[in-house]
């Protein structure tokens, strides 16, 4: 699958007294970078060719104004693919939009590649780049920041020693363009930054040339069709008038399926009793794409192909995403994609790998990349570990954009989803985020739907917050909770998702990128309550929301950011503040759970019934009301009549969600159960908090017995302690949150009623 070629061109450039500057912290990687050939890792998995040469490396470098001309002194030396804001560039210093990068290095083109044209190509660069190969400009300015571009630069080689000069220019938020979570700031750690960070200007992915024939081929649209056990293909190329190409479907050397068809249209190749993709079972075909001219092959790449489906559909009455026509829970996290050593790019292939292999580690099988377009070996291995992934486009600045700034945006989306949506793993498409840059929403998500019908989309991530415009279409509704899960619910046409929620903070002492000045949606007192906390809000996503029809959620973060301290992991990867084991096991139960529903759990409604605690030698005790509060206490037989009266409760359909329940009280009809602070009431009342706060979810209990989630925080749990009713949280900090008899505490039975 080309997944480890090495260079076979030579490609150096003598470096000289350069090093890397000090990160400001240190991930298992950086100093495992090599100085003149970084990243050597074949760079594009879904189309390779034998041949090629890695201009990673050492390039000479200089800072202008932007407007100035070419430098005609290079003062500095920079190590490429890194930004210059990066430590392991051995630049590390802030570029604003008043700068223009200058980058230059020499090549010579192997002897073996006579007679082929040369392709000069960028996996990405920040943001409008410049190239002049011997002094005359390579094709015109490419203008975007996410996607790869790549020049014929045969006419403009001189057969000996040739010198590439490659200017970029980036204003980051000033400008109009695609920026995601960058912004112009000191590169040095500092207080602040929220959740934006250091910017990433100029090349940030490998630079490479490859030998091609003139007629060749660009790119290979693959979209598994399993209802027919075939893999739709579209080959397309370059000067290829003419030419036909043959698609080879394999694995383990057999070929399973082969078809000749037009270049640029569409055709299909057999796959019989296909191997289904799945995050369990991430199994991949090879694939091989011939160029015919006649019966010779004038040019020949390697590839692969993943046989899944995604779309939505009806499950039980409930609308849901489907992958391979079955609904799994997509449990996963917010990716940002940042490094503390080389920003925008990871140190190392292995670096680049290891989030992605921790999300498997704890049992996710999804991951949202946040506003960030990663290299295509990044989707290479979530396609092979085996990830869903939602991708995001990255958003412009906050302020709404003008017609050329959207017009660049819509432009390269359109280069960025052409360039990975051949990816098993890319099941839905993420068009705009909390309204950051908004606009158009619903033409944008209909336009997207239909440039990649194979594909879910997502209007909107966060249609509940910070002024965003939900465009009403697309396959899913996205709302972000923090800290959640909250109650988002499908609709007749899309599924319900949490696009974001959690945020819990743990600063791990000497793994903080400013120490004592990280930041979380909540912080967590130590590890202990981390992960009961975490592990919590899994279990509440699994027993309460699921069941009412949430069918995916994203958890803030993987790892923590600069200043964002809301990880599974520190910035430098050299903490996992999480037990791995437990939250596997929470992700994997929640995972079960889709596939295998059990029943809803259903309470008498209209009947008059009273609440039995169960924990041990604390059975005679009962939920009642005393002077508007509300407590347990031991009931009989012998109790008097008012006790009686204020242990009964009449179970009514949710005030504010009927497939939920509210309590209404025996002797004062038109009061409920409701909680206010964590404490719990007796109290009438109107309004929308109030029906929320007077509505309570069942959830299975042990031994028959029930617990009762507060429906507005799904997370919590109507608990006894010390005889008052509260809501308690798994994780939580106030003293009735503690974990000894958590479950026992919160599950009840009921019971006939002491008053009938």
């Amino acid at each position: 699958m080309g997944t480890s070629l090495a260079a076979s061109g030579t490609a150096a450039a003598a470096p000289r007294a350069w090093t890397p500057k000090p990160s400001p912290m240190t991930t298992p990687w950086t100093n495992r970078v090599p100085t003149d050939k970084p990243l050597p890792e074949y760079p594009r998995p879904q189309l390779t060719r034998p041949d090629w040469a890695n201009l990673n490396g050492i390039w000479d470098f200089a800072v202008t104004g932007k407007d100035a001309g070419q430098p005609t002194t290079w003062s500095e030396q920079i190590r490429v693919p890194f930004v210059a804001e990066s430590a392991l560039s051995g630049i590390q210093r802030k570029i604003t939009q008043n700068d223009k990068l200058w980058y230059k290095r020499t090549f010579t083109v192997p002897s073996d590649w006579n007679g082929r044209r040369v392709q000069l190509n960028f996996g990405a660069s920040d943001w409008r780049t410049t190239v002049w190969v011997n002094g005359r400009q390579a094709g015109a300015t490419h203008s975007g920041g996410y996607d790869a571009f790549s020049y014929d630069i045969t006419d403009l080689l001189n057969g000996g020693t040739n010198t590439v000069v490659v200017s970029v220019w980036d204003p980051t938020q000033t400008g109009g363009q695609a920026v995601g979570k960058q912004r112009i700031n000191d590169v040095a750690p500092h207080p602040g930054g929220g959740i934006f960070y250091t910017a990433a200007s100029g090349i940030w992915q490998t630079v490479w040339l490859e030998p091609t024939s003139a007629a060749h081929v660009t790119r290979v649209d693959m979209v598994p069709d399993l209802a027919n056990n075939r893999l739709k293909v579209t080959v397309r190329g370059a000067g290829t008038n003419g030419h036909q190409a043959r698609v080879t479907v394999a694995t383990g050397g057999r070929t399973v399926g082969t078809a000749t068809g037009p270049v640029g249209s569409e055709f299909t190749v057999p796959v019989p009793d296909p191997h289904l993709w799945t995050p369990e079972d991430p199994f991949l075909y090879d694939v091989k794409t011939d160029l015919l001219s006649g019966t010779s092959a004038v040019d020949s790449v390697g590839g692969y192909t993943g046989m899944r489906s995604i779309g939505v559909a009806k499950v039980d009455g409930v609308l849901r995403p489907v992958l391979n026509g079955k609904f799994v829970f997509q449990t996963g996290t917010l990716d940002q994609g940042y490094w503390p050593d080389g920003i925008y790019t990871a140190p190392t292939d292995a670096a680049l790998k290891y989030d992605l292999q921790k999300h498997k580690d704890l049992g996710f099988n999804m991951v949202r990349k946040h506003i960030k377009v990663e290299p295509q070996r990044w989707f290479y291995w979530a396609d092979k570990l085996g990830l869903l992934v939602w991708q995001d486009m990255p958003a412009m600045d906050l302020r709404t954009p003008d017609s050329a700034a959207r017009t660049q945006w819509e432009a390269e989306y359109d280069r960025i989803i052409d360039q990975h949506r051949s990816s098993p793993s890319l099941v839905l498409w993420v068009n705009e985020n909390e309204g950051w840059g908004q606009y158009d929403q619903a033409r944008i998500a209909d336009h997207v739907k239909a440039y990649d019908p194979s594909r879910l989309v997502d209007n909107m991530s966060g249609v509940n917050c910070c002024g965003s415009v939900d465009g009403g279409n697309g396959d899913v509704v996205d709302h972000h909770v923090y800290v959640g899960p909250g109650t988002t619910v499908p609709s007749a046409t899309r599924a319900a998702v949490l696009g974001e929620y959690g945020g819990l903070g743990y600063k791990v002492a000497g793994h903080e990128w400013y120490p004592g000045g990280g930041f979380s949606y909540e912080d967590q007192p130590d590890p202990a309550h981390l992960n009961n906390r975490f592990v919590g809000l899994l279990d509440a996503i699994r027993d309460v929301r699921m069941p009412r029809g949430l069918s995916a959620a994203v958890y803030t973060e993987i790892t923590d950011v600069e200043n964002e301290a809301n990880g599974l992991l520190t910035y430098d990867r050299q903490v996992v503040k999480v037990d791995e084991a437990r939250v596997k096991a929470a992700n994997q139960a929640l995972i079960n759970a889709s596939r295998s529903p059990s029943a809803p759990v259903t309470l008498p409604t209209g009947q008059y019934k009273s609440l039995r605690v169960t924990t041990a030698g604390l059975t005679d005790r009962y939920v009642r009301h005393k002077d508007g509060a509300v407590f347990t206490e031991v009931v009989g037989s012998g109790s008097d009549g008012l006790l009686k009266n204020d242990a009964t409760w009449k179970i009514v359909p949710g005030l504010a969600n009927s497939t939920c329940y509210s309590f209404e009280s025996r002797n004062y009809p038109g009061e409920y159960l409701r909680h206010r602070e964590y404490r719990v009431y007796k109290e009438a009342g109107s309004g929308d908090l109030y029906r929320a706060d007077a509505t309570f979810c069942p959830v299975r209990g042990a031994n028959g017995g029930v617990r009762l989630s507060a429906y507005n925080f799904p997370d919590q749990y109507l608990r006894h302690y010390d005889s008052e009713l509260r809501l308690a949280t798994p994780g939580g900090t106030h003293a009735w949150d503690t974990p000894t008899l958590f479950t026992e505490d919160t599950t009840w039975t009921v019971e006939a009623p002491w008053a009938p």
